[in-house]
């Protein structure tokens, strides 16, 4: 543990992915493309590593099958230094463009790779963009069904793009499978739920109000945190997308020059570890039924 960390130990995730492979970037670049543009992916990682190596924090990479195909030198390394490996998918496609069918095969096949390359079993995954929610709630099922343990897919607020304010802000069971969701963090203040937990939220928000928020987390609501970033966060001079619009500008590369030193100081006031170790797969958890989800709903 960090000298001077809060005490409560909290989920490190990455979400291994290119910097054109963002959600936002979508309509402005072709995945038939992606083999043919700059790669940044195995040096942001490199910070990243040597980042966490010198804070002592072993965390989960939540990684593109598309990645471990490519690059499956970086999966190894991870693994052997101690990481926990898990799926991001395999082309950071959001579940919710997906059938139950689609789903099933290409959460499978991401599993399969990145067991083949890493060594370890692969037992988390996490939905591109947090896509799974209350239209498309089965995902939990099928992924339990393709050998999964946990996963961490839904943001339990209200998102433009994505989020489901109704699920609750911890984890808990799909009752069919017991396969157990984790949600990304979100700070509670006035009966309102705020995001707090990485991402561009982070680099929004001023170092000061995310610690606040983080420690609220777990000295209020007792709960370990789950944050995560991507390695293009740490990467302030990967190429620029051309002819995106000035909100996708802003989104993506807002504040990208101050992450790497915010997370020096994250890693140094709280204590960090693995999300297979953070949650024991045991854990006792709220069990919540599809159906319940609507009563939620219509009871907030």
């Amino acid at each position: 543990m960090p000298e001077n960390a809060d005490p409560a130990v909290n989920a490190m995730t990455v979400d291994v992915e290119e910097y054109f492979q963002v959600s936002a970037f979508e309509p402005h670049v072709d995945p038939q493309r992606w083999s043919f543009l700059p790669s940044r992916v195995e040096a942001s990682v490199d910070r990243i590593l040597a980042l966490f190596e010198l804070a002592g924090v072993r965390a989960t990479f939540f990684t593109l099958g598309w990645i471990a195909q490519r690059y499956p030198a970086l999966v190894r390394k991870l693994a052997d230094s101690g990481h926990e490996i898990a799926s991001h998918g395999m082309n950071h496609v959001r579940a919710t463009e997906q059938d139950r069918v689609t789903f099933l095969a290409d959460v499978r096949r991401s599993r399969e790779i990145l067991e083949d390359v890493s060594g370890q079993a692969v037992r988390g995954y996490r939905a591109a963009t947090f896509s799974i929610g209350k239209g498309n709630f089965w995902a939990l099922d099928a992924l339990a069904e393709a050998g999964f343990t946990y996963s961490s897919s839904i943001y339990p607020g209200a998102h433009p793009a994505y989020g489901m304010p109704e699920a609750p802000r911890f984890a808990f069971r799909a009752q069919q499978s017991g396969l157990l969701e984790i949600p990304i963090t979100t700070a509670e203040l006035g009966g309102r739920r705020y995001p707090c937990a990485g991402g561009g939220f982070f680099r929004l928000y001023p170092y000061q109000l995310s610690r606040w928020a983080l420690r609220r987390v777990n000295r209020v609501d007792r709960q370990p945190v789950v944050f995560y970033f991507h390695p293009w966060e740490v990467d302030p001079n990967q190429p620029r997308v051309p002819n995106v619009g000035w909100k996708t500008q802003i989104r993506h590369y807002l504040n990208l020059h101050r992450v790497e030193p915010r997370l020096r100081q994250l890693l140094a006031d709280f204590a960090w570890d693995r999300m297979d170790r953070v949650f024991p797969m045991n854990l006792t958890a709220e069990t919540i039924r599809p159906q319940a989800v609507t009563e939620i709903s219509q009871d907030a």
